[in-house]
């Protein structure tokens, strides 16, 4: 019986200038062929081949962008036809409950759904299931492709709307996004376990995990998913209700009134947020579909787990790329934001995680990386303002990708030591958002205490001294869990943080 992924159903988007790969089920030895047809009937690709142990693969010739296109699988005497595919730009959206955020909840959210038409953006929710079952089946079965329009969009990520929207106004090209993520996740959630072992930290993450749930049943696990579940979604049914009733209401004051979120995710073989618990479920059926590249939002969950996050988040890279067969497919990620929970000690927990995904996107080509330290919002770990996010994130694959002009945060480049003072030098020239002094540097000596820095500001230059820092060895800047920073390029946007 031929069974066709539902990620080529009616209305897909598939990838431009890329070797398409159509892949799904039928039975051993079967011939499966496949046609690409344009808006004109006229034929683009075609394509053949075996099915192998259940499963078949074909492979046709990159295209240009298109609408209104067809594609025909053909298997004996059976025909599948999904109608309306667009080739053009496609990214999977991945990571954990900033990516998450849906469009309903983020700010413009609302008004935008009610009138918003872009047939030329659509989207494809990946459902959320940690483990196999019959109703993921069954969800997965069900699950198509989404064009912007009125009325829908609700549940896509606010933040691979707002940089898919503004792609396709900018590139005028069709846009899709397949959203794979789900809030509270580990890095370590989506490799699998073989890779996962690849590393000493993803060895250590399976086995702490194993210890912690030792002896609970698969059995008993579903069950207190099951309880958890009813529990949160309970929890954002209010939380949403709250919000329509009160546009612009402070976080502070929606605690107060519905509760605390009951964030307190049961551990166990069923449980989404185990080590390899999402790979097999919801990146693995996705493979090996061609894409254009990544978006990347994640991070939280790992903060007080690790100081080598950035061995886990390459190995995630290189799983990626590795699976989706492409060694140098651009993966672009976000930064983690200011953040602190109210009453909270400042752990320099989320400073030492920054300084990790900064050095991932030094040390991986093809990689890209958004600044949001101006973005944060103190006891809010889920800002809605996710129009910055993903419009950030479009001026960096402006760059990084299709190799264009686009505004991304100054970094700094160079250093240089005279006597007391430590001259940094910036890829753009600085100036401070409140016309105060450059706050939030320091510096220390050999002893590597650090000290309150003053700087004095030259073009693409910051000029430090700190006083009781005679002889000025390392330097960083923003290193805390939340504050506000006012160093910016003239493009509005800030200083990247970082510590030497």
């Amino acid at each position: 019986m031929l069974r066709i992924s539902p990620i080529f159903s009616d209305g897909a988007v598939l990838c431009r200038r890329k070797e398409l790969r159509i892949f799904g089920g039928a039975e051993d030895g079967t011939r499966v062929r496949c046609e690409l047809r344009d808006a004109k009937d006229a034929l683009l690709a075609r394509g053949e081949g075996i099915a192998r142990e259940g499963q078949f693969l074909i492979l046709l010739p990159p295209q240009e962008a298109a609408t209104g296109c067809r594609l025909m699988i053909f298997a004996g005497n059976e025909r599948y036809t999904a109608l309306d595919i667009c080739i053009g730009e496609v990214y999977l959206a991945g990571g954990q409950s900033n990516m998450e955020l849906e469009l309903q909840n983020a700010d413009e959210g609302q008004e935008l759904i009610a009138g918003h038409v872009n047939p030329m953006v659509r989207y494809f929710n990946v459902p959320k299931f940690g483990y196999f079952c019959a109703e993921r089946e069954k969800a997965w079965e069900q699950v198509r492709w989404n064009a912007i329009g009125p009325g829908r969009g609700k549940d896509v990520s606010a933040v691979a709307y707002f940089f898919a929207m503004k792609m396709q106004r900018e590139l005028e090209v069709p846009v899709g996004i397949i959203d794979s993520y789900l809030g509270g996740t580990s890095v370590a959630c989506w490799m699998d376990e073989p890779w996962l072992r690849r590393t000493g930290e993803g060895c250590r993450y399976l086995r702490e995990y194993a210890e912690e749930t030792a002896g609970i049943t698969m059995e008993e696990s579903i069950e207190k998913e099951r309880i958890f579940r009813h529990t949160l979604d309970a929890w954002n049914d209010r939380m949403a209700a709250w919000k329509a009733a009160h546009p612009g209401g402070a976080w502070e004051d929606l605690v107060a009134e519905i509760g605390p979120c009951p964030w307190d995710p049961p551990k166990g073989p069923a449980s989404p947020y185990r080590p390899a618990g999402l790979y097999e479920t919801m990146i693995a059926p996705l493979i090996p579909l061609a894409l254009t590249g990544i978006l990347y939002y994640q991070g939280e969950e790992d903060t007080w787990r690790t100081e080598q996050y950035d061995t886990l988040m390459m190995s995630l890279i290189d799983r990626w790329r590795t699976a989706f067969r492409s060694e140098e497919l651009p993966f672009l990620f976000v930064q983690l934001p200011m953040w602190i929970e109210k009453g909270a000690k400042d752990s320099k927990t989320w400073p030492a995680l920054r300084m990790r995904q900064c050095e991932t996107r030094d040390r991986m080509r093809h990689t890209g990386m958004v600044c949001l330290l101006d973005q944060g919002e103190y006891d809010n770990i889920h800002p809605t303002n996710k129009r910055v996010v993903g419009e950030r994130l479009y001026e960096l694959a402006k760059k990084e990708i299709y190799g264009l002009k686009g505004e991304t945060s100054p970094r700094v480049t160079g250093r240089r030591i005279e006597g007391s003072m430590m001259t940094l030098e910036t890829d753009q020239p600085l100036m401070t958002a409140d016309g105060k002094e450059p706050a939030m540097l320091e510096l220390a000596g050999a002893d590597g205490e650090f000290k309150p820095a003053r700087a004095m500001l030259e073009g693409p230059m910051l000029h430090l001294t700190a006083a009781g820092v005679q002889y000025p060895v390392h330097c960083r800047y923003a290193w805390t869990d939340y504050g506000i920073v006012n160093l910016f390029a003239a493009n509005g946007l800030p200083l990247e943080p970082f510590c030497f």
